[in-house]
């Protein structure tokens, strides 16, 4: 079950999502969008569950309320700074699987980007 925390967390995510789709729409000279792709990292500290949750509530009445909505998953990836190793990570205390060193880079899967929009005149 969401903590109410979570959830008012994802909310204002969800919300500044809309807003810059509404901007970039508004840009266009797009008055409705029908599909707003999302890359959200696995170490990005979004819980999609909580994102699900709002995204109804955040987008309602909006010019996505009625958009498909498609998650790109981006896998994690850290550099370890022991053995310079390249690994795939699922959260961020994952320890290096070649010498067990827990510090490290993050390279790829904290994103939370608007991938593209597409828009309707």
């Amino acid at each position: 079950m969401l903590k109410e925390n979570e959830k008012m967390h994802e909310l204002s995510i969800a919300v500044g999502i809309v807003d810059l789709a509404e901007k970039e729409a508004a840009k266009a000279g797009a008055d409705t969008i029908s599909v707003i792709e999302l890359e959200v990292g696995a170490v990005s500290g979004i819980m999609m569950d909580a994102l699900d949750f709002a995204w109804p509530v955040a987008t309602k009445g909006t010019i996505l309320e009625k958009a498909e909505r498609i998650i790109h998953h981006v896998q994690g990836k850290a550099k370890c700074l022991h053995c310079g190793a390249v690994f795939e990570i699922d959260n961020l205390y994952d320890p290096c699987p070649k010498c067990n060193g827990y510090f490290k880079d993050i390279i790829q899967g904290k994103e939370l980007r608007i991938k593209s929009l597409t828009v309707n005149d």
